[in-house]
C-alpha cells in the first residue's frame, strides 16, 4: 500500500450560521493562502510481459535415444531460447502537472480530510486511510518448484561403468531404465517381491525409482533448465494503429523497440468516444473539487498475427474534467467522496451514517 499523506485544510466548523464557500484555483497558489495542492492523474498502459529462458544441456547418450529408447528428434547440440508466456495489462495513474489545482480555505469553513497519494494525486474526502486503494505492484512469477539435482552417475552399475565403449554405456544404462519401469509397475500390481507394508513406504520407494529413471533418461534426452522474468513497460495511451509496444526474439528474449533482432509486438489504441467532447470547449471555470471522467478505449496487442490482448480500457486523456459542487462541503453533513486513482474518476460520493 502506497504512502498517503493526509492534508487537514481547515480548523472545524466555528460558527453553524456564518459559512463560507471553500475556493478551489487552477495551479499552484503561493503567499499567505492557507490550503493543499492537488493533482488529477493521467492514464499510463503498463504491460507486464512474462517471458522465460530455456537453457538446454544435452545427454552424453543424446545419439542414441531413438535407437534404444525410442525417443525422437533428440538435439545433441546445446540451445538456449525464450518464450513469450503471458502479458497482463494495468492502467495506473500518474500525476498530470498539466491540471493542478489549489484549495483555499476561508474562515468559518467546514473542514475536509483530503487523502493524497505520495505523489500528490488526490484519492479522498473524508474517507478512512487506504479506502478502496489496491497495491498495484505486478505479482513476480512465483518460482517452480525445483526437481531435485542428481546425479546420473550415482544409479549407474559396475558393469555400466565397465563398458568400454558409448555405445554399450548407452545399451546398458537402456535397460537398466526398462528394469525400473518394470519394478515400478510391479510395485503399483502388488507382484513385487518386497512389497512395502503401507502407503507412505509404497510412495518413498515409486519416488525413489521415478528419481532414478529421470536421471538415466535425461543421459539420453538432456535436461532443460528455466528461468522466468517480468518485464514492465509503461506506454501513454493515445490514438495509435500499429504501433511498436516492444520487441521480442526467441534467442535474446525482450529487446529495446529499435532492436531489430526482435519481432514486433504491436499495440492498437482506438479512442471509442465514449465522452462527447466539443471541438473547440470553452475552457470551463473552475468550480470545485476537480475531478476526471475517463474515456474509454479500445486497445490491442498483437504478435506475428496473433492477437495476445483485446479489451476496453478508460483512458483520461480521452474524457473531461467535472466539478464537485463546493456547497457540498460546507454543510453540516459531512461528505466522503473515493475517487479511483488509476483514473481520478469518482468511485463513490456518500453522507456520513450511510
Amino acid at each position: 500500500m502506497k504512502k498517503k499523506n493526509i492534508v487537514l485544510l481547515s480548523a472545524l466548523l466555528l460558527s453553524a450560521t456564518a459559512m463560507a464557500q471553500t475556493e478551489v484555483t487552477a495551479g499552484v497558489t503561493r503567499g499567505k493562502d492557507y490550503g493543499v495542492t492537488y493533482m488529477l492523474p493521467k492514464t499510463e498502459i503498463e504491460l507486464n510481459v512474462q517471458v522465460t529462458k530455456h537453457v538446454y544441456t544435452p545427454g552424453e547418450f543424446s545419439k542414441y535415444a531413438e535407437r534404444y529408447l525410442r525417443i525422437n528428434n533428440v538435439s545433441s547440440e546445446p540451445a538456449t531460447y525464450w518464450t513469450l508466456d503471458k502479458i497482463q495489462t494495468e492502467v495506473v495513474g500518474v500525476p498530470d502537472k498539466d491540471n493542478v489545482y489549489f484549495v483555499k480555505m476561508k474562515e468559518k469553513t467546514v473542514a475536509p480530510l483530503i487523502e493524497l497519494s505520495k505523489d500528490g494525486i488526490v484519492q479522498s474526502i473524508n474517507m478512512p486511510l487506504g479506502s478502496g486503494q489496491k497495491n498495484t505492484t505486478p505479482a513476480q512469477p512465483k518460482p517452480k518448484e525445483k526437481s531435485p539435482a542428481v546425479n546420473p552417475s550415482d544409479f549407474l552399475t559396475e558393469e555400466i561403468l565397465m563398458a568400454n565403449s558409448t555405445a554399450k554405456m548407452a545399451e546398458l544404462v537402456a535397460k537398466e531404465i526398462y528394469n525400473i519401469r518394470e519394478s515400478k509397475n510391479a510395485l503399483l500390481r502388488g507382484e513385487a517381491d518386497n512389497m512395502p507394508k503401507d502407503g507412505a513406504q509404497l510412495k518413498l520407494m515409486l519416488d525413489h525409482l521415478a528419481l532414478q529413471e529421470r536421471a538415466m533418461t535425461e543421459m539420453f534426452t538432456g535436461k532443460t533448465a528455466t528461468e522466468e522474468k517480468i518485464y514492465t513497460i509503461r506506454i501513454v495511451p493515445k490514438e495509435m494503429k500499429n504501433e511498436v509496444a516492444f520487441r521480442f526474439s526467441k534467442k535474446l528474449g525482450v529487446v529495446a523497440n529499435d532492436d531489430l533482432a526482435g519481432a514486433p509486438v504491436y499495440i492498437n489504441v482506438t479512442n471509442l468516444k465514449s465522452i462527447a467532447i466539443p471541438e473547440e470547449a470553452p475552457k470551463k471555470q473552475v468550480d470545485g473539487i476537480a475531478y476526471n471522467v475517463p474515456g474509454r478505449a479500445q486497445m490491442v496487442l498483437n504478435y506475428q498475427n496473433e492477437e495476445l490482448y483485446n479489451a476496453e480500457i478508460p483512458v483520461t486523456q480521452f474524457g473531461v474534467i467535472e466539478y464537485l459542487a463546493p456547497v457540498l462541503f460546507n454543510k453540516n453533513s459531512v461528505i466522503k467522496v473515493l475517487f479511483n486513482p488509476a483514473t481520478g474518476g469518482l468511485v463513490k460520493v456518500d453522507t456520513e451514517g450511510n
